[in-house]
């Protein structure tokens, strides 16, 4: 029997790719969870909003977090919402004028 793929939805497409131009910080949670070794990183490098965080939590599983003015958010969430991010607003402006 044959697998059928998966749709993939527009939406989130359009959010991966506003969020590629978003600037990424690639890290290691160590001992601490994901999300606490992100806010961690967030609080010590004094990172400002937008941006992408890549936490490796082992070698097989890296968790990606999006740090908003709002809060730190799953990736996935904001791939499908990114419309509700007024910075990701700034970002889509100016990947439309670009074309």
């Amino acid at each position: 029997m044959a697998r059928r793929r998966k749709r993939k939805s527009r939406r989130r497409q359009e959010g991966r790719r506003i969020l590629e131009n978003v600037p990424q910080f690639s890290i290691e949670s160590g001992e601490d969870k994901p999300v606490t070794a992100a806010r961690k990183f967030i609080q010590t490098e004094g990172v400002i909003p937008p941006a992408l965080l890549l936490v490796k939590r082992n070698e097989h599983t890296t968790d990606r977090y999006f740090w908003a003015e709002k809060g730190l958010f799953g990736a996935q969430y904001v791939e499908e919402n990114h419309f509700l991010f007024p910075s990701l607003r700034l970002e889509t402006e100016e990947m439309s004028l670009a074309r």
